[in-house]
């Protein structure tokens, strides 16, 4: 049995979820990071590390690395050889790392938006030029759009940005709309970075995630793929993950990009990661069921209030509400009034919407509701 209904309470741990509002009466569901406790054969690995005692300098197990593959080939069909994958520690420095590694500096880099906040700042910091294109709402889909790609795109765009499941509007693209992007970074000769961080987690059982490197070997050979396991099993501050490059010359350049910059993975991200790749227990299916009533019970929520709407979530716990209707000055400073602390649209070049983590115990996800509830309300009264 997993009890995800267990509430553990996170106050005093630094917990950056939590901490931000330390004294005051504000329920976070912001930062993408769920409040169920990490499964006890990640405990079980961790435990077993520390009492071997020294945690030196510490080389990539092998064991990770066969427990990686063998997660992709069992959930993807994906064979990956152990020199296409590069440890890094998480998916964000991953992001920064490919826009160093694709082009030059003054180079542009072409971001589908509204999207996670890292994929705004990596260009910037390698010194490109970041073109921001919006995704499509089309019926109750938020879609990647390739002809504005290609109006956007200069004669200097070397690299698209894709998020896939998407963060934060809880797409999970089709393999036909991922062939739609594969041409179109084929023809033109881009290299895609996907961050593929939440594969793990798709909520509906008729959707399934295709890595897009697995479309065919020439979009393999253009493409770094990044993966973590930190999302799906709870352990963001374990942070270790993949970047999956099969082309030589692109890993060369990767790899040269993080030297001196990017370090290295400690042994207890190792030994949590390699626990949670080798995982093939009820647990994640457990979690999944979980976020999926979570989910379903925020949609219901949202549907009968007015002046807000989301499109239906298909993975992530991470929802996107439309909060324009409320005309609110500043959204976030209006839902901690209420009691609500939530990731603000325009981090993510979305403004007017609001992000809503539900990957949290069923009695805080009611509270939440609640406090939301009244906050629409206290809002339409004006």
């Amino acid at each position: 049995m997993h009890d995800f209904d267990a509430v553990i309470d996170r106050r005093g741990t630094s917990a950056s979820k939590w901490d931000k509002y330390a004294g005051r009466d504000v329920l976070p569901f912001w930062v993408a990071d769920m409040d169920f406790r990490t499964p006890d054969f990640i405990l079980d690995a961790l435990t077993q590390r520390i009492r071997h005692g020294i945690f030196g300098y510490t080389e990539v197990p092998a064991e990770l690395i066969d427990a990686a593959r063998a997660r992709l080939a069992d959930d993807y069909g994906w064979h990956v050889l152990p020199e296409w994958l590069v440890c890094i520690p998480g998916v964000v420095p991953g992001l920064n790392l490919a826009c160093r590694a694709v082009g030059a500096r003054g180079d542009s880099v072409l971001v589908p938006v509204p999207v996670y906040y890292p994929f705004l700042s990596a260009p910037g910091y390698a010194e490109r030029v970041r073109i921001e294109v919006p995704l499509e709402l089309i019926g109750a889909r938020w879609e990647v759009p390739t002809e504005p790609l290609g109006r956007a795109m200069r004669s200097d765009t070397r690299l698209l940005l894709l998020c896939n499941p998407q963060n934060p509007t809880g797409r999970v693209y089709d393999r036909s709309e991922l062939e739609a992007v594969a041409d179109f970074c084929m023809r033109r000769g881009l290299v895609i970075c996907s961050d593929e961080i939440h594969c793990a987690l798709v909520l509906d059982a008729d959707k399934r995630h295709v890595p897009i490197a697995t479309l065919a070997p020439e979009v393999a050979a253009r493409t770094i793929t990044l993966i973590a396991a930190t999302k799906a099993y709870n352990i963001p501050g374990l942070a270790c993950g993949f970047a999956v490059i099969p082309d030589s010359d692109l890993r060369a350049a990767f790899t040269q990009a993080r030297a001196g910059l990017v370090h290295g993975v400690g042994p207890l991200e190792y030994a949590a990661a390699t626990a949670a790749y080798r995982d093939r227990s009820t647990w994640l299916a457990s979690l999944v069921a979980y976020l999926r009533a979570n989910r379903d019970r925020l949609q219901r929520c949202i549907a009968r209030l007015p002046g807000v709407s989301m499109a239906h979530v298909e993975a992530t716990c991470l929802a996107w509400i439309d909060v324009r209707a409320l005309a609110l000055d500043d959204p976030g400073a209006f839902f901690e009034r209420h009691g609500l602390g939530l990731s603000i649209g325009e981090q993510f070049g979305g403004p007017g919407f609001v992000r809503f983590n539900f990957g949290c115990p069923r009695v805080t996800l009611e509270e939440g509701l609640s406090r939301f509830e009244r906050a629409v309300e206290s809002a339409k009264r004006g």
